[in-house]
């Protein structure tokens, strides 16, 4: 008797497991499952550096001489041409020393003029008449000396460009050398971001062909700005501490859109020779590792581990893990598992990259 319920039992036991198997056998049948191949080809990516943005000239702008700021002719923010007046230092003090200056050149001529006719005469020795033309030519540069300084109480702009905050006010009494505001052109933008060294060794080697490098901007706002800028110094030196060096890439700014002391990303092409590429939905990770589900000759699926080298839009480059003749699974990733027999439908990266495209773009 206990023979026959032992029999009976391993019976019941054996229809489950054969109807648990074909109902697993019948899901993956009824489970639709895209795989595709890596395709390795040439690309172009993108590798990102914080930079900074400087104009491509600023300069503080200071007295030269000192006195009440008698009047401002410009407003914070506003554009000015080159020789603009902005600031008017009270000229009283430096109008009358250069009228003193001029009496004593015309007193100085006078006397000069005197003494020639006497040397002429052989009334004085040449020696007097050398030391009154010493006296004029002393008046002389006294009169221009009063002439500068006098000129230095208009405050005009060096070049063309957009004012800063102001750190004085009308009627301000202002000390020689103290700063009034500042002054930047910003037509064109110098955009300084620090390169590590292998990577500097990379670009050198391809800057040997003599074309310049061109690189786009990345704002802090995430758009990248309309212009491309061009590499066009490298510093002498490499930072010890950091062992970067620093890279200046030149923006045009036609529209005045960035500024002196933004921020943002530098972003520089490089060209990945025969880069093995796979979508970025085709791979998991476990314990930061990026793992991907690839496809046998008899359609059971295994996982495996990969190494990614970058990504770009939609895809990744892997440097280690897999070839263009392996299969991997992209869809169904979570309905699987090690050694389960699939069946599948086959398609290229192009048309899979498409699908990604159209619904990002939706």
């Amino acid at each position: 008797m206990t023979t026959i319920r032992i029999s009976i039992l391993l019976c019941v036991a054996a229809l489950c497991f054969t109807g648990c198997r074909h109902g697993e056998h019948e899901k993956h049948e009824d489970t639709k499952f895209v795989v595709t191949s890596p395709v390795k080809k040439d690309t172009l990516v993108y590798n990102e550096y914080v930079c900074q943005i400087r104009s491509i000239q600023h300069i503080e702008v200071r007295a030269l001489e000192k006195g009440y700021l008698q009047h401002i002719y410009v407003d914070e923010g506003q554009v000015v041409k080159k020789g603009t007046l902005m600031f008017q230092i009270m000229p009283m003090v430096y109008q009358a020393e250069m009228e003193k200056a001029e009496a004593e050149v015309k007193f100085a001529e006078i006397e000069y003029l005197n003494t020639k006719s006497l040397a002429d005469s052989n009334i004085v020795s040449k020696n007097e008449l050398a030391l009154s033309q010493a006296r004029l030519n002393k008046a002389k540069a006294e009169l221009s000396l009063s002439q500068a300084h006098l000129g230095f109480t208009k405050i005009r702009a060096p070049f063309d460009g957009i004012m800063d905050r102001f750190h004085v006010r009308q009627g301000s009494l202002v000390d020689e050398g103290e700063l009034l505001t500042t002054l930047s052109d910003n037509s064109k933008m110098w955009v300084y971001f620090n390169v590590p060294e292998a990577e500097y060794l990379d670009y050198a080697t391809r800057a040997k062909s003599g074309k310049p490098l061109e690189v786009r901007l990345q704002m802090a706002n995430s758009q990248l700005f309309e212009h491309t800028g061009v590499v066009e110094t490298i510093e002498a030196d490499f930072n010890n501490e950091t062992g970067n060096i620093a890279f200046r890439a030149t923006f045009p700014n036609p529209k005045g859109i960035l500024r002196h002391g933004e921020t943002g990303n530098i972003m520089m092409p490089v060209v990945l020779k025969d880069a093995v590429l796979i979508p970025q939905k085709a791979t998991f990770e476990i314990l930061d590792k990026k793992y991907v589900f690839v496809v046998d000759d008899k359609n059971v699926v295994k996982s495996r581990e990969i190494t990614i080298g970058t990504e770009v839009p939609h895809l990744y480059v892997v440097t280690k893990g897999l070839s263009e003749n392996d299969k991997i699974l992209v869809e169904g990733l979570r309905k699987v598992k090690n050694n389960d027999e699939i069946h599948y439908d086959f398609q290229g990266q192009k048309e899979i990259i498409a699908q990604l495209k159209q619904l990002h773009a939706e």
